[in-house]
Formats: structure tokens, sequence, C-alpha cells
């Protein structure tokens, strides 16, 4: 059952007593702690999914204990596409599911992708990472941008308007953006290639 069936549940039950003046407020105490149940399970439904990478345990100068959890990396960004629709990119490492939010080891990086002329260009942004730690890989529509490092780790599959070709591409990585600039073929690859940065 999701918090918000809980609390519609909870707040019919209120409703159905008589108004006699003042139960909202003798309710109150109740009330808080009904909503503070809820939470509470709720945050340890989520909990349960997070990777343990992210799960840390600090000691506290009086002796205790204290868990962290995190970082949590949630955004998106909305462009209008070539066919004058809007498209939304999310990026980060809390993604979506039919079970509420789940947390993924590697982030996905904010990534934009602009066709001009003959070329595509893909910008993604992949702060505090080396550039020998990035890995590119091209096939047919498809770059796959990947970052294996111990604090930080990347993936995203940039699903390109057309096909590109591997040979040739221009890449740069300045100030935690990667640039990387495609030539557009109509011939698809019967096998990819990685893409080495400049």
């Amino acid at each position: 059952m999701s918090w918000n069936e809980d609390f519609e549940r909870w707040f019919r039950r209120k409703m159905q007593r008589p108004f006699s003046g003042g139960w909202f407020f003798e309710d109150m105490g109740e009330m808080l702690r009904d909503i503070e149940e809820m939470m509470d399970k709720e945050l340890k439904e989520f909990t349960s999914r997070i990777p343990k990478d992210y799960v840390r345990e600090r000691k506290l100068p009086n002796g205790s204990k204290v868990r962290e959890f995190g970082p949590f990396v949630y955004g998106y960004s909305m462009t209008i596409g070539p066919d004058g629709k809007p498209v939304i990119n999310e990026f980060g490492n809390v993604q979506p599911s039919i079970r509420g939010p789940t947390i993924k080891e590697e982030r996905e990086p904010l990534v934009d992708v602009v066709s001009i002329d003959s070329e595509i260009k893909v910008v993604a942004e992949l702060p505090g990472v080396d550039k020998q730690d990035i890995k590119l890989h091209v096939l047919d529509d498809m770059l796959t941008i990947s970052v294996e490092q111990t604090e930080r780790k990347y993936y995203k599959e940039v699903k390109l308007p057309t096909n590109v070709e591997p040979e040739g591409a221009k890449t740069s990585y300045k100030n935690g953006v990667l640039e990387v600039t495609l030539k557009k073929t109509k011939e698809p690859k019967s096998k990819g290639k990685p893409i080495q940065i400049d």
C-alpha cells in the first residue's frame, strides 16, 4: 500500500467521526504519530533498495554512529526536437520504477544532442572524472558513454537521430564537459567501434 493510500484511508476514518467542536485538535498528536509511522515505513522501504556503495556509517564526536545515504542525483532537461515536439532527458542515479524510485550505481549524465548539417554533436556533463577513464563506443545510431571510477560511475546510451560514422570523430573533454562530433552516414555498420578522446 502506498503512502497516499494510507493517508486517504486514515483521513476517511477521521472524517467518519461526528464533528464535535474540536476533535481535529484533540487528535493532532495521533495524526502526527500516524503520519510519522507512514513516512518511517516508506523510508525503510526506500533505503532497502539503495546499493551498498551509497550507504556509509560515520562516527560522531559523542561516540554514536549515524548512517548516511547518497549522493542521490536526479534532474531533467527539456528541449524542442526537430519535429517541434518537446524532448525530455532525465539524468542522475535515481530512476522511477513500478515499486517506486530506485538508486543505480551509475549516474546518467546530462546529455544534449544537436544535429547540424552533416554532423551530430553530443555534449555530456561528466564532472569529477579524468579523461582517460571515459569510454566511448559507437554502433550505428547509438553512442555509449561510460566511466568506471571508484568514486564516480557514469553510464548512458545516447540514441542519435541518424546513423553515424565512428571514423574521424572529433572529441574534447574540458572542465567536466565532453563533446563528441560525428559525421552522419546512411550506411549502418556491422560492428561498433570505440572512440578515443583527444
